[in-house]
């Protein structure tokens, strides 16, 4: 289907809207009750995006039930596809294809999954075989056979007795204003919606212990749940903080990390029954748990919650439709505060779950900035220095009571080169790419197209020296090797990422995002290259900057136990938000702003990608349909893409839209979409790229809705 071939009759009658497919008269007979399925084909074209009415062959009729696979004849192809529904008649008006087969009787799409994934479809102006896509398992036919024979729950039974056995009046939630009530709501069967500010990343007081105490809670009311996070490091703290509380049979742990035949495994346990807390990355929002009373999203700021494939769907929003779907509780957790979450909470939706200050002061590390006015005046070198006194000297004094954290910016070795006379950047004669050099006796490569440049020159002034224009966390930790002799050096990034360290006296050099966890916590962090991260040309520079300052002070031991975090960036109100330990109020005052100037997340996002004559016939097609329902725009663009833009282009990508760097995506429009409007816009945008690709007249555009990265 995605080659566009010559359209036959059969498929010319199907985009003129006909609901199912014909066949000549005769054929096997047919199931006496319900002899018409529903499917939905499996299919990225949008305009196949609906159901398509076939009969059901009378020695299928026992297997043909709604939600299981089967293959069908669709246009002369063979095709995948999963039952909707049965029903008694067909108002095709004439006689159906009879089903090909049933791929496995097992019902793996439950009709609270059907609707789930259609209200992501629409919210995303997606196709629900793209969101299916991400929701289910690819089929794996020893592990129906090995759980063929177990039978169904019934119910909760001995994970609910462990949960009630488990202690709640103890839990660290008591240390948080509302915490306990939260608990006592959940526990009673209540389904209260909480945003919280969690302080600790470690110890049996750590984020992981918060949230396996408010599953054990809802296990309690003999309810189920589900908890989303951001990657496997992540995942294993959290699975290891259920499997204390609950039995581990109980627990379903779903990742494509894992392999298709574990994490089949486990959805499958999840479908029948046998697990009632499901815990993973992205896919695990959709994991069928029955009888759902909790649904959790940690650190929902870190773009990994970002689906890659269209429809690009972000998990927390996922979970936010799941939970008003089946009227289950919601928590939001992180140590810094999205501005998405901010946005709910100031509507009231959300009710934030904070540690006073006094308990707040107990907790956390003393936070210490190298550019404020007393450090400047000590040391008025500091602003130039990439590790400034104070840094220095924290870090050797922590040294002697435990390990230090050295967060950096960016990984490798020199990420970035310049010529050493003009100072220009160092470009690949090949393809004008950045140039890198991956070790201190390596030879100059682009990061771009991997072409060594032994012989560079500059461009400009005809230079052959180069000089580091930014040093990554190889060189920083050769750097630290250097200033602290006798002492380890550990490295934390890219390809060898750590999920631990030992409490043991030694310097830990991790980028973003990648720093391991001591046991007993940090003894100091030292948070280098801020300015780098609050420079990035992007909305949410400043948002995401906050978040990784305080993921990573959340590992250094609190105050009272010498724990220190230095911060060398600028003092901006990033910085403040830090000093105060205040996340929630950093994401306050930058809704504010947004709000001010009508940005995402005060508004929703429309991004149309592609050539400039299909973005412009479809901005025009869009606009002239959102006219008619009485619906006018902000509209910016289109504007030419850098060929450096980042694009997510799905697998399965309509044809003619291709990744960022080739000729035929080169520009976009920006639609900016207030809230009370969304629905009408998303289902004109939906309804308009669905025609578009009916009608084959030029090339697609591709469509994104939300995206973080297209500000």
């Amino acid at each position: 289907m995605s080659s566009h071939p010559t359209p036959e009759p059969l498929q010319l009658s199907l985009l003129q809207g006909f609901p199912a497919t014909a066949r000549t008269a005769g054929g096997p007979p047919l199931a006496a009750a319900r002899p018409v399925a529903r499917v939905l084909i499996e299919s990225p074209l949008p305009h196949l995006d609906r159901p398509f009415d076939y009969s059901v062959p009378e020695e299928l009729d026992d297997d043909a039930q709604p939600g299981v696979r089967v293959r069908v004849k669709f246009s002369g192809q063979e095709l995948g596809g999963y039952i909707l529904d049965r029903v008694e008649e067909s108002d095709a008006g004439q006689p159906l294809v009879p089903l090909h087969k049933v791929v496995s009787p097992v019902a793996v799409l439950t009709p609270a999954m059907q609707e789930l994934t259609g209200r992501v479809a629409a919210r995303y102006a997606g196709t629900v075989s793209d969101v299916l896509r991400v929701a289910i398992p690819p089929r794996v036919v020893k592990v129906e056979k090995e759980l063929a024979d177990v039978e169904p729950a019934a119910h909760a039974g001995p994970a609910t007795q462990a949960a009630a056995d488990h202690d709640l009046s103890g839990s660290a939630w008591t240390r948080y204003r509302n915490g306990a009530a939260y608990l006592r709501h959940l526990a009673s069967g209540g389904a209260p919606r909480a945003a919280l500010s969690a302080l600790q990343g470690f110890g049996a007081d750590g984020w992981p212990r918060l949230i396996a105490d408010a599953v054990a809670a809802v296990r309690q009311s003999g309810r189920g749940a589900v908890v989303v996070v951001p990657d496997y490091r992540d995942l294993d703290r959290v699975q290891a903080a259920l499997e204390d509380i609950l039995p581990a049979d109980d627990v379903a742990r779903l990742t494509a990390d894992d392999g298709q035949t574990p994490r089949y495994r486990n959805y499958l346990r999840i479908l029948k029954g046998t697990a009632g807390v499901a815990v993973g990355t992205r896919s695990a929002a959709y994991a069928p748990v029955r009888n759902l009373g909790l649904v959790v999203c940690w650190d929902d700021g870190d773009d990994l919650h970002v689906e890659q494939r269209s429809p690009y769907a972000h998990t927390r929003e996922v979970l936010l439709l799941r939970a008003e779907q089946e009227s289950a509780a919601c928590l939001l957790a992180g140590h810094a505060r999205s501005t998405e979450v901010q946005r709910l909470v100031d509507a009231g939706w959300a009710m934030p779950v904070e540690a006073e200050r006094t308990v707040l002061r107990r907790t956390v590390p003393r936070v210490l900035n190298t550019a404020d006015s007393f450090e400047q005046e000590r040391d008025p070198l500091a602003r130039l220095a990439r590790l400034p006194g104070a840094a220095w000297r924290t870090a050797k004094e922590a040294l002697e009571r435990g390990p230090v954290l050295v967060q950096v910016a960016r990984a490798g070795y020199a990420p970035s080169l310049a010529c050493e006379t003009c100072r220009e950047p160092a470009r690949c004669p090949s393809c004008q790419g950045p140039l890198a050099i991956a070790g201190s006796a390596a030879v100059p490569q682009c990061r771009w197209c991997s072409t060594p440049a032994p012989a560079w020159r500059c461009a400009h002034c005809q230079g052959t020296r180069l000089r580091r224009g930014a040093a990554g966390v190889l060189r920083t930790a050769e750097e630290l090797g250097r200033a602290f002799p006798g002492k380890a050096v550990v490295t934390s990034s890219g390809q060898n990422v750590k999920a631990t360290v030992p409490d043991a006296g030694a310097l830990v050099v991790a980028t973003v995002g990648a720093e391991p966890v001591a046991p007993g916590g940090y003894a100091a962090a030292l948070l280098l290259d801020g300015d780098s991260l609050l420079r990035r040309e992007n909305l949410r520079a400043g948002e995401d900057a906050v978040r990784r300052w305080f993921n990573a002070a959340a590992l250094v031991r609190p105050a009272t136990e010498g724990g220190i975090v230095v911060i060398t960036a600028d003092d901006t109100a990033a910085v403040g938000a830090m000093l105060r330990w205040d996340p929630a109020g950093y994401a306050q005052r930058e809704l504010g702003l947004r709000t001010e100037l009508q940005l995402p997340p005060a508004v929703r996002v429309a991004a149309v990608t592609g050539g400039s004559t299909a973005v412009g016939h479809f901005t025009a097609s869009a606009t002239k349909l959102l006219a008619a329902e009485g619906v006018e725009l902000r509209v910016a663009g289109p504007a030419p893409l850098l060929q450096t833009a980042s694009i997510h282009t799905p697998s399965t990508q309509t044809p003619g839209v291709q990744a960022a760097g080739t000729e035929s995506v080169d520009v976009r429009t920006l639609l900016f979409i207030p809230y009370p409007q969304a629905a009408t816009v998303t289902r004109v945008l939906r309804a308009a790229k669905a025609a578009g690709a009916a009608k084959r007249t030029e090339d697609p555009v591709q469509l994104r809705l939300d995206g973080v990265d297209v500000l």
